[in-house]
């Protein structure tokens, strides 16, 4: 089968998708899930975290495995184990048995995810590697536009388990077309690693200086990202009192301009290099984070307010991330799942870190959630500052 930019953009969008969907359907329905299971809505926002530690362990144990025996092998386990934990999800009746549902759920859908990036990366290098991966995350930002709306919906239909019957049923069809669209993308002439050379292979990203700096501000930046979505079902439905037909519509203008930063992104990489663009998304995430910071100790933390500059923050996750990610695999090729799943093991654990700091004191307030996201901003600028190289000026058009 041919692989052309649009086409791989397309099928790898389809199932990062996967991980947007899962986390973001069900939110507003974390109240009405939190009475079902008699748990408090902050301790269910929880499910949030557990998602993104899974997340993080299914990147990390098969990132290797797909570097050793091929992507599609682990993409379809991945997607089995994903819509059967989806589907058990819709038994649950404790937040024991929630949590842990939820991190097997996590397990298949971190195997699926972690080859996104490494697809990109066997097809493409450099420049052209950084416009697909932005064309992908353009693309894939329509699941947490549409997946609050949809989980609504679903909800007025039904009750809360019938999104996650929902996710299962993405799930299959996920299996149906990267089983019939996408091809083995990975060189089978490379050689496999063994136990001990994925170990070596995750000690040498580790050791690499600059590839550290790109791992911690796509983390950083991940980890901001999600002290605001865990918050966001008691910021907007408890503490600013929306109704959950509201919560989509200003959960999803954050979705938009990441979708709008994306374009902006592609269109400043035909004359500005991704490590340029990279700095310039931190720089700004730096500044909203500072002011929702400011405005919280000056009382004028309105939804007029906030709103605004959350979806500053998180719009710059569109300059932020696909240039991190192509600039880190243009160092480790060989070995891209493997590089990709270290990245996302950190990632979600640190959006996990980020959920719990948020969620688990149950703070009445929006401070738990400006500080986080400051700090994290703080360590993403930090990280590459102090771990990259200044970026050279690059003119030279694009091809």
């Amino acid at each position: 089968m041919e692989l052309n930019p649009r086409r791989v953009a397309l099928l790898v969008a389809a199932n990062t998708a996967l991980a947007p969907f899962a986390i973001d359907a069900y939110l507003p329905a974390i109240g009405i899930l939190a009475e079902s299971i008699n748990a408090s809505i902050h301790h269910t926002e929880l499910s949030i975290s557990m998602f993104l530690f899974g997340f993080a362990i299914g990147q990390l144990c098969f990132g290797p495995v797909s570097d050793r025996y091929g992507r599609k092998p682990v993409l379809l386990s991945g997607l089995v184990v994903f819509m059967l934990a989806s589907l058990m999800i819709t038994t649950v009746d404790s937040l024991g048995s929630l949590l842990v549902w939820r991190f097997i759920q996590a397990l298949g859908g971190g195997a699926c995810v972690v080859n996104s990036a490494a697809i990109v990366r066997d097809c493409f290098r450099g420049r052209e590697a950084a416009k697909v991966m932005s064309t992908m995350a353009m693309i894939m930002m329509l699941a947490p536009l549409v997946a609050p709306a949809v989980g609504s919906i679903l909800l007025h239909i039904a009750d809360w388990w019938l999104i996650f019957v929902f996710l299962a049923a993405y799930a299959g069809f996920l299996l149906w077309l990267l089983g019939t669209r996408l091809p083995e993308t990975r060189d089978t002439s490379l050689p496999a690693a063994s136990p001990r050379q994925v170990v070596r292979n995750y000690a040498s990203v580790l050791r690499h200086r600059e590839a550290m700096g790109y791992i911690c501000a796509v983390a950083a930046s991940f980890a901001g990202l999600f002290a605001f979505i865990t918050a966001s079902p008691f910021l907007y439905l408890e503490y600013f009192d929306l109704s959950p037909g509201i919560y989509p519509l200003v959960f999803g203008v954050n979705v938009v301009m990441i979708a709008l930063s994306n374009r902006v992104n592609i269109y400043l990489l035909r004359k500005r290099t991704p490590q340029q663009n990279l700095r310039l998304g931190l720089t700004v995430q730096l500044l909203a984070a500072a002011g929702l910071v400011v405005a919280t100790a000056l009382n004028v933390a309105s939804i007029y307010v906030v709103v605004p500059l959350v979806m500053l923050f998180t719009g710059m996750i569109g300059l932020i991330t696909p240039n991190a990610i192509a600039s880190l695999l243009d160092h480790f090729g060989h070995i891209s799942a493997t590089a990709t799943a270290l990245l996302g093991g950190v990632q979600f654990s640190c959006g996990a870190l980020a959920g719990v700091l948020v969620g688990l004191f149950q703070v009445e307030h929006v401070w738990p959630m400006v500080l986080t996201m400051l700090g994290a901003a703080l360590l993403g600028n930090i990280g590459v500052r102090l771990l990259t190289k200044a970026p050279v000026i690059d003119n030279a058009p694009c091809r």
